[in-house]
């Protein structure tokens, strides 16, 4: 089990990881953020990309916010880590 930070970029072009800050990965999503769709759309591009199931991504903190704090069930940081930074 792993935990990451996460700042999302709501309403962009194309569902990306826009690249590292520090420890914390910049990820644009297509969608709004209103009613949680943001949030919804985080995890199911988070499990895309990672290849896991979605209920193995919780949203821990930063459900209204853009600064996300993410539990991720099955995998290390640095698979993680390494499999986010081949998608920049």
């Amino acid at each position: 089990m792993a935990t990451i930070r996460v700042h999302t970029i709501p309403n962009a072009k194309i569902d990306k990881v826009a690249g590292w800050r520090g420890d914390v990965i910049k990820i644009k999503l297509r969608a709004p953020a209103v009613e949680g769709k943001a949030n919804t759309a985080l995890r199911c591009f988070l499990a895309d990309e990672l290849r896991i199931p979605k209920h193995a991504i919780v949203l821990e903190h930063g459900h209204t916010s853009r600064d996300k704090v993410i539990r991720i069930i099955g995998l290390t940081e640095e698979a993680i880590r390494s499999s986010l930074m081949t998608r920049t």
